[in-house]
């Protein structure tokens, strides 16, 4: 963990969440700025800066995070969803902890 991590401080328990989620591996909570009706964060409790960051040894760490979308998506209603890893400054990363946002409900999502 690292100190100064807002989501560690959250995975600690030091700053309250909405949890949906959580085993010995990850944390999934409700996004505190949520651009859908329902927008939640996959959080790994393994500090890991960035997908640009992660090890081939963080390989079953990332799997399991991308295959509890579906899981969790599905258990929250959503029929369709988006994923997003932002990664990196540029790539809109503003909490240098990976996470994956899961969204949807809503026909205004942005198209890509």
């Amino acid at each position: 963990m690292s100190a100064g991590c807002i989501f560690c401080r959250i995975i600690k328990g030091e700053i309250p969440s909405k949890n949906i989620f959580e085993d010995d591996d990850v944390l999934v909570f409700h996004d505190i700025h949520p651009i859908a009706p329902v927008h939640f964060l996959i959080v790994p409790k393994l500090h890991i800066e960035s997908l640009a960051s992660a090890k081939h040894s963080d390989q079953v760490l990332l799997g399991k995070m991308l295959l509890l979308a579906p899981k969790l998506a599905t258990e929250l209603g959503l029929e369709g969803f988006r994923t997003m890893i932002n990664t990196g400054r540029e790539g809109g990363q503003d909490v240098f902890h990976i996470h994956i946002h899961v969204f949807g409900g809503g026909a205004n999502l942005p198209k890509t």
